[in-house]
């Protein structure tokens, strides 16, 4: 059979058959591979690694949230935690990050030396509470008379060094002074740099902890008694900030942090929304 070409009849050529269909064929495959190969590469591209400096009170609803922002984001969390002080002292020496959360004081000092980009989110704040080892006792501290009467108890009371910058630490001392046993209770306590008092607990170097809820929670062995009274208590509150030079996937964990889905994530880890 011929074919018509421009209107004149072209002889029949066998060796014709199907080269049409073939070759459209080999470039779509050609094309399918590029493409591919290009998506391949552009994937691991486009995952970026999220470095937040956490305060330690906040370290626990981070570790909540992470599992679903990396599934949904495709970014990575690393989070490196500390006291307040301490990471405000790495920041001030060049450390690099993605977001810093520690409490609006610190957060204030460095975005004034323009160590931290934009204004500050608020997201959340804690308030201090005592702990004892699972299957302890539970001393009364609902009242000052009967909180200072199991802390004169206590052989060996756990929290944070004040050295440490610790905001928990820093009232611990304060509350001691407060109720004018700092004398009675200097040789008893266990002064921890950093990290989760209540541990201190479990491993026996200590009879009664104080730190804020949301670092006793998370403690196996240990038991949260209760916070302390109103009129002692305090309550510390907690901001992020963004580098100097944010990164779009920063950005997006701030946003999840201060909203519907932080916020449940800071109640269900022992904190509150921003007050």
């Amino acid at each position: 059979m011929a074919e018509v070409v421009g209107g004149r009849r072209r002889p029949h050529d066998p060796s014709r058959i199907g080269r049409e269909d073939v070759m459209p064929r080999r470039v779509r495959v050609l094309l399918t591979m590029v493409l591919a190969s290009a998506l391949a590469a552009a994937g691991p591209a486009r995952a970026e690694e999220v470095r937040v400096l956490t305060a330690g009170a906040f370290k626990q609803v981070l570790l909540a949230a992470a599992p679903d922002w990396e599934r949904e984001s495709g970014h990575r969390l690393v989070v490196d935690n500390d006291t307040a002080g301490a990471l405000a002292r790495r920041v001030v020496a060049g450390e690099s990050f993605d977001l810093l959360i520690v409490p609006p004081a610190q957060m204030q000092t460095l975005a004034r030396a323009g160590q931290v980009g934009g204004d500050a989110v608020p997201l959340g704040r804690v308030g201090i509470g005592i702990a004892v080892r699972e299957g302890a006792p539970r001393p009364r501290i609902d009242t000052l008379e009967a909180l200072r009467e199991a802390l004169l108890a206590a052989p060996r009371i756990a929290y944070i060094d004040p050295a440490s910058g610790g905001s928990s630490g820093n009232h611990v001392a304060w509350l001691l002074g407060r109720l004018g046993i700092a004398e009675e209770v200097r040789g008893r306590s266990v002064l921890v740099p950093g990290g989760l008092v209540a541990e201190r607990l479990v491993d026996g170097s200590a009879d009664l902890a104080i730190h804020q809820i949301s670092e006793i929670l998370p403690v196996r062995g240990a038991v949260l008694v209760g916070p302390l009274p109103a009129e002692v208590q305090l309550y510390t509150a907690y901001s992020g900030g963004l580098s100097p030079t944010p990164r779009q996937a920063a950005r997006g964990l701030l946003e999840r942090l201060s909203g519907p889905v932080g916020r449940e994530i800071l109640q269900a880890k022992g904190m509150e929304p921003p007050g």
